[in-house]
């Protein structure tokens, strides 16, 4: 187990434990380790103010701990972590939005993250007027409408693949894969169960 003596810091990535996004780089000494430990909460030492601060203190979005891992030497640790909220303080999800020349990257990183960001999107739109969003009129319009988009989607997804068409092809998968997700939220399975599941498959084989 990795062992901080009191005068060092030790640098620590916060990822995000459900999409796999990189969310922060921070420091952590001796204390800060055991504040983060203690309480279940993603606590850092602060270089610039020499003291404790827990993520999120003053603006809510804290980073509540699912695991901490450490490197292969024991000189930095990976902390997986549920968001409350954006973690940069620019209001993005992540603090690493730009390239090497400034330009902003568009959407999240790695790209399949972008699923964990729908079902939450999804899952936000559970309580939002039927009347304004398509989202929440599927989930209130019950599994018997959800289930027949569904099998639309799957024979529209076919039929863009005899067709050939590539662009046609992925743009009738993330249909499904949308009308899916309302599905997840509209039974109550989180999309890790499926994730869950994928991985136990790919194990046994």
């Amino acid at each position: 187990m990795v062992d901080i003596i009191d005068s060092f810091l030790l640098p620590v990535i916060v990822q995000h434990a459900r999409s796999g996004e990189v969310l922060m780089l921070g420091y952590m000494n001796k204390e800060a380790l055991t504040a983060t430990r203690t309480s279940g909460f993603v606590t850092f030492y602060s270089r610039s103010r020499q003291r404790l601060w827990q993520k999120g203190e003053t603006s809510g979005h804290t980073l509540r701990v699912v695991e901490i891992l450490q490197d292969c030497d024991g000189d930095a640790l990976l902390i997986l972590a549920e968001p409350a909220g954006p973690t940069c303080h620019t209001g993005r999800p992540s603090c690493f939005f730009r390239d090497l020349s400034e330009s902003e990257v568009k959407g999240p990183l790695p790209p399949v993250a972008i699923l964990t960001r729908l079902a939450d999107r999804i899952h936000a739109r559970r309580d939002t007027d039927p009347a304004t969003s398509y989202t929440a009129r599927l989930l209130h319009s019950g599994i018997d409408r959800i289930g027949k988009k569904i099998g639309e989607e799957a024979a529209e997804l076919i039929i863009a693949a005899k067709n050939g068409n590539p662009a046609e092809i992925a743009y009738e998968l993330a249909d499904l894969i949308y009308h899916s997700l309302v599905l997840l939220e509209q039974q109550g399975v989180p999309t890790e169960a499926v994730w869950a599941e994928l991985t136990r498959r790919y194990q046994a084989s």
